[in-house]
This record gives C-alpha cells, sequence and structure tokens, in this order.
C-alpha cells in the first residue's frame, strides 16, 4: 500500500501507519506518514522458508498422495499459525490502555487495510471507524466470494488452476477447491479473529461479516486481466495502479541494455519472497541464457549459477517498471506476482511464467488464456522446456500482439486506477463510510440468502393444495359412488 499511502500524502492527507516491529517492508520511519510499532519476533519470514522448501520439494518430485496431503497439511498450520499470531498482535493492541487512547483520542477519518489479514477490520470496528479494504484476497482467498454471487458454473476459484470455461469434471473440481476455501476461512483461520472479536467488540462478531460490511472494496485487478463475473457496487476495480511510465535507467544498466542490439535483453525475477531457485534448476536456465542471442538481466541471490554465460547479468534487485518500459525488453520471464502481471500488461511485455505457489499460477493462466503469456511449471523446468519456451515467446509474434492489445485496453480509461482509488478513498472520508453501496445479503442467515425457506414454504403449500385436491376428489368419487348405489338398490 506504500504507492497509494505516497499518494494520499501527496494530496494533503495524515496517516497513522502500525506496523509489526518485524515487518519486512514497511519501513520505521518515513516522511510519508508517521508510526505505530507493535512489538513481535520476526517469525513470518522462517515460516515462508519452510514452506518454501516444502512447496519445491513437492513439486520438483513426482507427488505422491502422501506428499500432496503433507503439502496441504503444512501449508494450513502455517497459514492458521499466522493468524494466530496477527489475533494475538491484535490483542496485544487492544489490552494497551495508551495506544487506545491514542487511537479514539487521534479522531481518524476510516481505517485503510489488507484484508489477507484480519487485524485491520477488527480495529475499524472496535474504533467505529469506516473500512476500505485495499486488495483482492482475504483470509480465506478471493474476496468476490465474500461480497458478490460467484456462480461455480463458471467463476473458477483460485488455486483450481481453472478458466471460465469449464466441462463437468472441472465443475465438480471448482466445487471441491470452493468447499477447502470455505474450510479454511470459516474453520481454519477464521476462528483466530472469532475469538478476539468475542472478547472485545460488544456483541460480537466474526471477521467474514467484517469483511462484508466494508464500505468499500479495493481490488487490484480489472477485467482487462480477469474473467468476466458478477460484482457489487462497493467493489472498486485499480487493477495496475502502482503503475507508471518508466523512467530513465541507471547509466551502467542502460548501457548493458543498449548493447543488446536488434535481439534485445530478457529480464528474470520471481519476486521478492524467492531469492534464488534450487542450484540445479538455476544451472539449467542459466545454460539456456548462455546459449541466446538476447542480453539477460537476472534477479538472482545465492550461489551463482556455474553455467552462466557473458550475456547475463545477475543483479540483487533491478528497476523493473522501468525495465519493462523499455523499447529493448522482449520477453518477461516472472513467478506471477501481481505487481509483475499487472506491470508487464501496462507495458505491453510477453510472459514466460514459472509460478511457485499462492495465486501466481492463477495470475499467469489468465494471461496464457489471452494469448499473452506461457506457463512452464516449476516441475517440469529443464534445459529443453525452459529453451523452448521462451523462444517460443520470443519469437511468435502472437504473444507480444496479444500483450500490446491488452496494454491498450488496460490504458484505455476515463481516469488512472489511481486518481480512481484515491477518489473512493476521499469518498468515504466525505461521507463517513458508503453503506448506500452495501449489500445487506450478509445479515440474511444462509438459508434465507438461498430462498430455501422460500422454496420449503411454496414446495408445501403445493402440497397442501395437490393433498386437499386429492381428498376432494376421493370424497366427490366416493360421494358419487353412494349416489349410484342407491339408486341401483
Amino acid at each position: 500500500m506504500k504507492v497509494m499511502i505516497e499518494e494520499l500524502h501527496a494530496r494533503g492527507h495524515h496517516m497513522d501507519v502500525i506496523r509489526a516491529s518485524s515487518s519486512w517492508y514497511i519501513k520505521a520511519d518515513s516522511p510519508h506518514y508517521h508510526t505505530i510499532h507493535i512489538p513481535q519476533e520476526p517469525v513470518f519470514e522462517d515460516i515462508f522458508g519452510e514452506f518454501l522448501d516444502i512447496n519445491f520439494k513437492a513439486q520438483q518430485e513426482s507427488a505422491s498422495a502422501l506428499t500432496l496431503i503433507k503439502l496441504a497439511k503444512d501449508m494450513f498450520s502455517m497459514m492458521s499459525n499466522i493468524h494466530y499470531l496477527t489475533g494475538e498482535m491484535v490483542i496485544q493492541m487492544l489490552e494497551d490502555e495508551n495506544l487506545v487512547k491514542y487511537l479514539l483520542d487521534a479522531q481518524y477519518d476510516l481505517v485503510l487495510t489488507d484484508p489477507v489479514i484480519g487485524a485491520g477490520a477488527i480495529l475499524a470496528k472496535y474504533l467505529k471507524l469506516p473500512l476500505v479494504l485495499n486488495a483482492r484476497w482475504n483470509i480465506g482467498g478471493e474476496g468476490h466470494f465474500d461480497i458478490a454471487p460467484s456462480p461455480l458454473s463458471y467463476v473458477p476459484v483460485p488455486g483450481s488452476g481453472l478458466t471460465d470455461k469449464m466441462n463437468f469434471m472441472q465443475r465438480v473440481k471448482n466445487m471441491l477447491f470452493y468447499s477447502l476455501i470455505v474450510f479454511q476461512q470459516r474453520v481454519l483461520v477464521g476462528r483466530h479473529y472469532n475469538a478476539v472479536c468475542d472478547k472485545y467488540i460488544e456483541g460480537g462478531c466474526d471477521i467474514l461479516t467484517l469483511h462484508q460490511e466494508a464500505d468499500i472494496w479495493l481490488f487490484r485487478t480489472d477485467f482487462v486481466f480477469d474473467f468476466p463475473r458478477p460484482t457489487m457496487p462497493n467493489v472498486v476495480y485499480i487493477g495496475g495502479y502502482q503503475c507508471k511510465p518508466s523512467q530513465p535507467l541507471p547509466a551502467e544498466l542502460e548501457e548493458f541494455v543498449q548493447s543488446a542490439g536488434e535481439h534485445g535483453v530478457v529480464i528474470m525475477t520471481l519476486g521478492t519472497l524467492v531469492k534464488a531457485l534450487p542450484s540445479e534448476i538455476a544451472d539449467e536456465i542459466a545454460s539456456v541464457f548462455a546459449k541466446m542471442p538476447q542480453k539477460v538481466i537476472w534477479r538472482h541471490i545465492g550461489e551463482r549459477p556455474s553455467t552462466l554465460g557473458n550475456n547475463t547479468l545477475i543483479v540483487e534487485w533491478m528497476p523493473q517498471r522501468d525495465l519493462l518500459g523499455h523499447s529493448q525488453i522482449k520477453a518477461f520471464v516472472a513467478h506471477g506476482g501481481t505487481n509483475g502481471v499487472q506491470e508487464s500488461i501496462y507495458h505491453g511485455v510477453p510472459v514466460l511464467g514459472i509460478p511457485l505457489f499462492f495465486d501466481q499460477y492463477d495470475n499467469l493462466l489468465h494471461l496464457q488464456e489471452k494469448g499473452a503469456a506461457k506457463i512452464i511449471e516449476l516441475a517440469n523446468v529443464n534445459r529443453h522446456t525452459f529453451e523452448q519456451g521462451l523462444k517460443e515467446v520470443l519469437h511468435q509474434d502472437s504473444y507480444r500482439e496479444n500483450m500490446q492489445r491488452l496494454s491498450r485496453l488496460h490504458r484505455d480509461q476515463p481516469i488512472t486506477p489511481m486518481d480512481h482509488a484515491i477518489f473512493w478513498v476521499e469518498f468515504v472520508m466525505r461521507h463517513k463510510g458508503a453503506a448506500h453501496l452495501r449489500t445487506e445479503a450478509y445479515r440474511m442467515p444462509w438459508y434465507a440468502y438461498y430462498s430455501v425457506d422460500v422454496f420449503l414454504f411454496l414446495l408445501t403449500a403445493v402440497g397442501l393444495l395437490m393433498f386437499t385436491t386429492a381428498i376432494m376428489f376421493r370424497f366427490l368419487c366416493c360421494r358419487g359412488r353412494r349416489k349410484i348405489k342407491n339408486k341401483q338398490q
């Protein structure tokens, strides 16, 4: 949310940012906001590290049913632990009388938070403030499924690897994945937050309802990228809101890029959570790069690949946005994170995707379905598959043409996604909420929402009518028979 906070600050708003003292990315000091520190041990990085090791192993090996079950168990355990620790952090905040007094006295206009963890939503409820959510994801999965009609017949569940065109067995798979999401959200994760709600929120609450009560939900996606689906009035689509025109590269990097000549440059990065691939896979990839006529810029931290060629520049950090906007960049080898996918669309650069975990496969699948990317799963990455995939993306014109078509569609908007996002944040401030855009469906019990009670009532009414009609016919028939019998006598 750093990009949005900087923009809000530039427009004259004042912000307090609550951060764990062990936060990876949120700086303790900033000219754009005042920081409130919550003491916390640096445990999250260790948790993700363990999960990455398990995930790599599962994808590299021929995954048996037992391996997959163990992976699912470890993933659920990791997610539960993260949300338990977050719940403990909320308790720590609400037990701090000085902090609570400061938060109440500050007279904030709203709470802007990421719904992937539940702390911000609980805090907004406790402080009785309007709530704006800034992410597509929540504690259990994808936010649309919490607030909008989501027919499983054509709305794929993230993680299922499905598109909006499903046959019967794929619809069965989609239903099973949705069941796992519901289990994770309501049973595995939600209980940690619900216990906090019961203790500190008058009348109690649950985390799902808190998210459904949000005034505005800023979704970092749009329908250039996403599959069409039902939505709601308080969902604001801001896909690519962090994207900006590229800036000039540092002199040394610009010189390297220009030295590629007509062949151009390939860039590769697997995001901030993954510093390096296993050495055997990195060596395979490096050997392919070494044979290419293109120059390569590769964000790689760790042991230097033994097969690295002279055409490949290894860096610990790269100006990804500025590189993607450079005319010399011909392809982007990426893991499929949200930022990278949206920036590749904005700049029109085709993608060779190596998804690792979470939403990355689904993100890349959206691009592949639109003809703008090719996916190679980690388990299938070797010298042959990587070279074949990279050459396909580089030399088949359809990939670049399709991505540039998506770029034109994405850019053809009346206002920029950032301006759209800021307008709705300020709208909530001006009107102290946006309850008129929020459906009241979440207040309904499930049987009323799905009209099960109406169906049973109508079924009962029809049954009674049919039963009454049958009784009447039987009565009239019996009476008629008696009259005939009396006449005959």
